[in-house]
């Protein structure tokens, strides 16, 4: 019987057989098995993948958004700054000519006195008269002298350059203007130099 057996296994169609047969099952139907298994696995993948290259697409269009809007507002910037330097160097010049267009009648005065052949008296009265426009041109702009003589001593608008043994005046106050000041609004400019009375009844009182 084994014999048998043996000799079919040597004909053509036994060694077929032996070929296709498998003694641990059947290999085909296992990879049709997993087949389906490793589909779904693949199809995640691509799907991750797709996810992925949408959010690298979404993340490049923000960058150039985000490089656009900023050379825009650098390009803001630089025009606002420019523009803030023209208008500050128009103010400026319009402030100078303001001011010199104040004195410029002060300057024609000085000019026709100097151009004079009248006598002393009226050299001095066209100096008043000088003098008088330069006040009138300073409060203009704001510009008001500080009070002197007559006054109080006040150490915050007043320089004492000297002091003067008086007894018709009371004390520390101004005798003298030697040198006028001036304050623009509530800022002083500079100190009036005065001389102040030093009354010593009043101080041993």
């Amino acid at each position: 019987m084994s014999r048998k057996l043996h000799e079919e296994e040597l004909t053509p169609e036994g060694m077929d057989a032996a070929q296709n047969a498998d003694p641990a099952g059947d290999p085909v139907s296992e990879n049709e098995g997993a087949l389906p298994a490793a589909e779904p696995q693949a199809q995640i993948l691509q799907e991750e993948v797709e996810r992925l290259r949408a959010e690298r697409d979404a993340a490049l269009a923000d960058r150039e958004a985000f490089q656009d809007r900023l050379a825009r507002l650098q390009a803001e910037f630089d025009n606002a700054r420019k523009r803030e330097a023209k208008e500050r160097s128009e103010f400026r010049d319009y402030s100078v000519a303001s001011t010199a267009e104040a004195f410029l009648p002060v300057l024609d005065n000085f000019q026709l006195a100097l151009a004079s052949t009248g006598t002393a008296e009226q050299l001095r009265m066209g100096v008043e008269l000088i003098v008088k426009q330069m006040d009138e041109a300073l409060r203009s702009l704001s510009i008001i002298p500080i009070e002197t003589v007559g006054a109080q001593f006040d150490p915050r608008v007043h320089e004492a350059l000297e002091m003067v043994e008086r007894e018709d005046v009371p004390d520390h106050q101004v005798i003298e203007e030697v040198r006028r000041g001036y304050r623009i609004r509530e800022r002083l400019m500079r100190p009036a130099l005065v001389r102040i009375a030093s009354n010593s009844k009043q101080t041993q009182a």
